[in-house]
């Protein structure tokens, strides 16, 4: 191996591991480095389709691009999409593996723990600086022994490592300490230091804190990152879905409402990040068939669970307020899952071995699961405007042939769906698309964006410049170097 590496863990989930990560990347290749991110196991049902045709977690996809890297599977070799709350089901090496079920999660992982190290490996023969990100705590004393992904990882590669703390959570010097505290004296042995995360206020108030912390666990403090309001994109943990933050843009009048189900096994919820990034828009993750029922448009978003989650959608009442809102002439999209749920039936052996199912009825296609998997980077175009996305999925719809096309699926009425992610992403699909519900709904919507506006992927590389000059102002980065080594 040539490369040098450092691992960043958190005290927590949601501590912010993967933005630390992204703008320690871009950091680095701003040096003239060679960077590559990675993660050995990644859970999470926000995935992205390499031009490989590979599947891997959103946030490493995201990274990559913040470290100049070509996406690739073995930047997530391992990536588990739950299906339930005892099975998930394995992607490795950007491929479906089967399914790990709960009991085998502590001692049943052997074979992906070594395609795990095998693909760091394979990675620090090209690249100079692998800079890798943990998942959870790296204190999770119950599943060390089988742990490749924090601390075993960091052991096998002898990784520093910098454990991040998120102090608008509160109780941050105690997750700090309680990590440190929990670690074996070899494992403890690899912290080299600690960042507070997210704080906003007087740094000096925190100084009395920071240096008690140091003295009782000999771990140095890199520094303080402030918190960053419009950094929200690409989040891969259930905790940030729908969490926009400062991206939502206040407009005068009316602004159309956009509703997206909150599914229990929500899949791909990144779809809804430009939308909600639209001035004139306001996107809201719901469960209330009212807010359901007083939004312009509605989206049904994707799923891991189709079968699961349509049979929740009628428990809940929602699934008769989509079809209320379709009969009313209101906008409604589905998207993969979403867009399943949508047709007349769903016949699934593969996904719930539920067998035929009836769907919402709202699109005249009928769903058929296949065992293979459906993955790729697809392009196309709708009303003139080229529109580019991924798809991963295992349900393909066979739609009437009298049936108005829309991209990959159909459009019937109001009701439109499609199998493919990522197309809100396109800056002119998007407003056109918006603009024809505006219409519908009623609510003005000018399809030009305002003077000065930026496209969604000029605010996406505007995120990680932000997060990469955080890093460089608040960071001791002559430390840093030095902790990997360079």
């Amino acid at each position: 191996m040539t490369a040098r590496g450092i691992l960043i863990a958190g005290t927590s989930s949601d501590a912010g591991k993967s933005l630390v990560t992204t703008g320690i990347c871009r950091f680095l290749a701003r040096q003239g480095l060679k960077v590559a991110p990675f993660k050995s196991q990644n859970m999470s049902n926000n995935s992205m389709v390499c031009a490989d045709g590979s599947e891997i977690g959103r946030a490493q996809y995201l990274q990559a691009q913040a470290a100049r890297a070509e996406p690739e599977s073995a930047l997530n070799p391992v990536l588990l999409k739950p299906g339930s709350d005892r099975r998930s089901h394995i992607v490795l090496r950007g491929k479906p593996d089967g399914v790990l079920d709960a009991g085998e999660f502590a001692s049943g992982r052997q074979h992906l723990a070594a395609a795990a190290f095998a693909a760091y490996e394979e990675l620090a023969q090209k690249y100079d600086v692998i800079v890798s990100e943990g998942a959870g705590s790296p204190a999770e004393i119950n599943l060390r022994a089988g742990d490749y992904v924090n601390l075993g990882l960091a052991r096998r590669f002898d990784l520093p490592v910098i454990v991040v703390g998120d102090i608008d959570r509160g109780g941050v010097f105690a997750s700090l300490f309680g990590t440190v505290g929990l670690l074996d004296p070899a494992d403890r042995a690899l912290i080299k230091a600690f960042v507070i995360n997210k704080f906003r206020g007087d740094q000096s108030l925190l100084k009395p804190g920071l240096d008690e912390l140091t003295k009782r666990t000999g771990v140095p403090f890199l520094g303080v990152l402030p918190w960053l309001s419009d950094v929200w994109l690409d989040g891969e943990d259930t905790l940030l879905v729908g969490r926009w933050g400062g991206q939502v843009r206040a407009t005068e009048g009316r602004q159309l409402t956009v509703a997206a189900v909150r599914f229990p096994r929500l899949s791909n919820a990144t779809d809804l990040d430009a939308l909600a990034g639209e001035p004139g828009v306001a996107v809201m993750m719901t469960t209330d068939p009212g807010v359901l029922r007083s939004a312009d448009v509605i989206v049904l978003p994707g799923s891991r669970a189709t079968v699961s989650d349509l049979e929740w959608l009628h428990g809940n009442g929602l699934a008769s307020e989509v079809v209320a809102a379709a009969a009313a002439g209101k906008t409604v999209v589905g998207i993969c899952g979403g867009y399943q749920m949508l047709a007349r039936t769903i016949h699934d052996e593969v996904e719930s071995r539920a067998g035929a199912v009836e769907g919402l009825a709202l699109l005249p296609a009928d769903v058929r699961f296949e065992t293979g998997k459906r993955l790729g980077l697809v392009d196309g175009s709708w009303q003139g405007h080229p529109v580019r996305g991924y798809e991963i999925h295992h349900g393909v719809a066979t739609v009437d042939s009298s049936a108005e096309s829309f991209l990959d699926g159909c459009r019937q009425g109001s009701v439109w769906g499609t199998t493919w992610h990522g197309t809100f992403e396109n800056d002119g699909f998007r407003r056109a698309f918006l603009a024809g519900a505006a219409d519908r709904a009623g609510v003005p919507f000018d399809p030009a964006p305002p003077a000065g506006t930026l496209g969604f992927g000029d605010r996406r590389e505007l995120m990680i410049e932000r997060l990469a000059d955080a890093v460089a102002q608040h960071l001791d980065t002559d430390a840093l170097l030095g902790i990997i080594g360079r």
